[in-house]
């Protein structure tokens, strides 16, 4: 089965456009969705044999796909790779500054490596590939550039340096779109809440159970998918958004207009009556499966 996109095909035909951390999760749905609508998608990363999976796939699926290995934390590999990415494939239209990561933590436990080695990743890195995507081609010839944050509106305890990281990214692209827009270039967020992907599975028992009761504290009482948040993304890089610049568009399911004055009430779910209807394209999407009401947790040894 083909990708689900909603979006016109041939949408960005003749148009190549990077993703960043493309090997898994949110990153991995983004580039099948852009190149399943016309896009030559290359994909980074540090993990040679994941990229080549997802291009594989890619490819399998009737799509355009490559990939370049390198840490984005790394400025001279940033610039070199950006450079060969040029060689091959020509002017990049688009930018997706996808990889990031994070391990939990209390801010009380956080050594300065880690939290310096989390705002390289989440905030350096993808400052550096914009800077090179930017001087190396769309300084002549414009594009789009969309930076994935995260849902940081009021706090992110247990990930403070990550939140730390997302909100200077966020600035980042305020600052971005301003100077960089009489270039044609356009700079936006997509910051995702709650998100059923393949990552939560990195996390250890007591926090997948935590997890899986998040949707209790959603207005829309489900966890989002990776599809949802690629529609935002492949939006904001598509024509219909040619005069969005410097904004932020949250995928969270209402999350942060919640405050202390509302509760949902057990009448309220409603994901079971599709009131609140899921969208899900992506045609390979992994499951999540302590995710369901009906999986057992095993206690870890």
């Amino acid at each position: 089965m083909p990708y689900k996109s909603v979006f016109t095909a041939a949408l960005f035909g003749g148009q190549t456009i990077i993703v960043t951390g493309g090997g898994s999760g949110i990153g991995r749905c983004i580039a099948h969705e852009l190149a399943h609508l016309g896009a030559l998608v290359v994909i980074t990363g540090r993990n040679e044999e994941k990229l080549e999976a997802v291009v594989a796939e890619i490819i399998e699926d009737g799509g355009r796909a490559d990939h370049a290995v390198f840490d984005i934390r790394e400025e001279d590999a940033v610039a070199a790779n950006v450079s060969q990415i040029l060689v091959k494939h020509g002017p990049i239209s688009g930018l997706v500054n996808n990889a990031g990561g994070q391990f939990l933590a209390k801010l009380e436990d956080i050594s300065q490596k880690g939290w310096e080695t989390v705002v390289r990743t989440n905030l350096t890195g993808g400052f550096l590939v914009a800077r090179e995507v930017l001087k190396q081609s769309m300084r002549d010839t414009g594009g789009s550039i969309v930076n994935i944050t995260a849902d940081h509106a009021r706090s992110m305890p247990g990930l403070g340096h990550s939140g730390a990281a997302r909100a200077g990214m966020e600035n980042f692209t305020k600052t971005a779109a301003l100077e960089w827009a009489h270039y044609g270039v356009r700079v936006n967020v997509v910051a995702p809440g709650y998100i059923a992907t393949q990552g939560l599975q990195q996390y250890p028992l007591a926090h997948k159970k935590k997890i899986r009761n998040r949707k209790n504290f959603v207005p829309a009482r489900r966890l989002s998918t990776e599809a949802e948040v690629s529609a935002a993304v492949v939006f904001l890089l598509s024509p219909a958004a040619a005069f969005i610049s410097g904004e932020t568009i949250g995928v969270n399911g209402a999350v942060p207009a919640m405050t202390a004055e509302y509760t949902l009430s057990p009448e309220n779910e409603a994901s079971k009556d599709d009131r609140y209807p899921i969208f899900d394209g992506f045609h390979r999407a992994a499951k999540i499966d302590f995710l369901s009401d009906d999986y057992e947790f095993e206690d870890e040894d």
